[in-house]
């Protein structure tokens, strides 16, 4: 990741839009924006960006049309969706189509800055690479590349989101042990906030649907109840 992060924040309100601007580059990013999904989803697909933000309204491509489109591509780029909407079922369907992280509108600005900096800190962790440590492991059927951050089922590559390779990632250096919800939203997230632990819910239900055989009744991704997750290596 280069010492200036380069974000795409697509975003219709003017006025917003102007201030998240401001505010991102008074922390020193270098920000590119612009008003439309079209527009955004141009952009994005040019490259060159540490983390995208996207609104979920917007005019001529939705900001969720556009995450998927992403997804859909390979793209995996880090996603923050900026969204209007209270209802905690939209939120988790932004989640569903492949964004890593989302903010409720109202936010505040402070709270904007950490979440942002706080992923690119997890872009920066993850894009370390130690040429010496021996970065494959292999439970089973699954093998895990951390430094080519690819997993594979069977001989075949599974396609995860970047968050989700954190999740899995980090679960799968510590077999048996299992974290809480809190837990792993503070490790792979970055941060701590209670409201928000169903975002860790619905990755790992995306990480079941791409890595089980039988969702269901998966081997690799286990549910303590009443505590947490698992992995079983």
């Amino acid at each position: 990741m280069p010492s200036q992060p380069r974000l795409l924040l697509v975003e219709d309100d003017k006025d917003i839009n102007q201030l998240i601007c401001l505010n991102l580059e008074a922390l020193d990013f270098n920000v590119t924006s612009c008003e439309n999904g079209r527009e955004g989803l141009a952009l994005a697909v040019e490259g060159g960006f540490d983390l995208m933000i996207l609104d979920v309204m917007l005019p001529e491509m939705d900001g969720l049309t556009l995450c998927k489109r992403l997804r859909q591509s390979k793209n995996f780029t880090p996603i923050l969706m900026l969204t209007a909407k209270n209802s905690e079922a939209d939120r988790v369907i932004g989640l569903e189509v492949g964004a890593d992280d989302y903010l409720s509108k109202p936010f505040s600005i402070l709270e904007l800055q950490a979440r942002v900096k706080a992923m690119l800190r997890r872009v920066q962790f993850n894009h370390y690479q130690d040429p010496v440590a021996n970065t494959v492991d292999t439970f089973g059927e699954l093998t895990i590349d951390r430094n080519k951050r690819r997993v594979s089922l069977r001989g075949d590559e599974v396609h995860l989101t970047a968050k989700e390779f954190d999740l899995l990632l980090y679960l799968a250096c510590s077999p048996g042990r299992v974290y809480s919800r809190g837990d792993l939203l503070d490790a792979v997230w970055g941060y701590k906030h209670s409201g928000y632990e169903h975002t860790v819910n619905s990755h790992i239900n995306r990480l079941r649907s791409k890595l089980e055989e039988d969702p269901a009744n998966p081997i690799y991704v286990l549910t303590v109840w009443g505590v947490g997750y698992k992995f079983n290596g």
